[in-house]
């Protein structure tokens, strides 16, 4: 195993590291800075990355001794050697994670779903913690119905004529209160505006019937 040491991750030459998806500091103690690179480890980091194809989110990679008593790790822990990772979920399907970190050769998992990251190692192989929840997936097997265009769709225009239709009948109540009152020259226009009133309540009725259908409507075709 191909083992290199820095006292601080800022100390490794530019020009030494050869893994394009990861940074020293990524892979850096947390707490201290020091560095150290595990070759092996780091190759199948890199092509775990490869295969999976989009980012790993590294939240602990190497640890000092102290920084490792200080988080509470075990006395073992494969963090002290640079040869242990956890990786966050956030981006991936733990499932899919899992298998590809397995064909890469990883052989150590730790499972960590209210944490919400999966700890990889070189091994020994062995497994610990409670698996991630199955994610719900769609089913694909019919087409869903084309919803409708809201400027088209039956309830909106239900529910426009009846809206419209109420401030209508409020408007001429208003209208004939203020004529019956102010404008005793035409009290014989108050009779049609009354009459106008009840036409504009019919009306708003019938937009009301029009969205309480249009809802049932959808409802039993499953447009909930």
């Amino acid at each position: 195993m191909t083992t290199t040491f820095y006292d601080h991750w800022r100390d490794l030459p530019e020009s030494t590291w050869r893994w394009p998806n990861f940074s020293p500091a990524e892979i850096a103690c947390r707490g201290t800075g020091k560095l150290l690179i595990n070759e092996p480890a780091l190759d199948k980091l890199q092509a775990l990355r490869d295969r999976l194809g989009k980012p790993l989110i590294v939240r602990s990679a190497y640890r000092s001794p102290e920084h490792n008593r200080a988080v509470g790790g075990a006395t073992r822990s494969k963090h002290l050697d640079g040869a242990a990772f956890d990786i966050g979920m956030a981006n991936h399907d733990p499932l899919a994670f899992e298998a590809a970190a397995r064909e890469v050769g990883f052989l150590g998992f730790g499972f960590y779903p209210r944490s919400g990251f999966i700890h990889v190692d070189l091994g020994p192989a062995r497994q610990w913690g409670e698996r991630f929840p199955v994610r719900a997936t769609a089913f694909a097997a019919e087409t869903p119905p084309a919803r409708e265009v809201l400027a088209e769709s039956r309830t909106m225009k239900g529910g426009g004529a009846a809206g419209a239709a109420t401030l209508g009948a409020a408007a001429i109540e208003v209208a004939q209160s203020v004529l019956t009152e102010t404008q005793s020259a035409i009290l014989p226009l108050v009779p049609y505006l009354d009459t106008l009133r009840w036409v504009f309540i019919a009306v708003a009725l019938g937009g009301i019937a029009v969205t309480i259908y249009a809802r049932l409507d959808d409802w039993r075709r499953g447009r909930r």
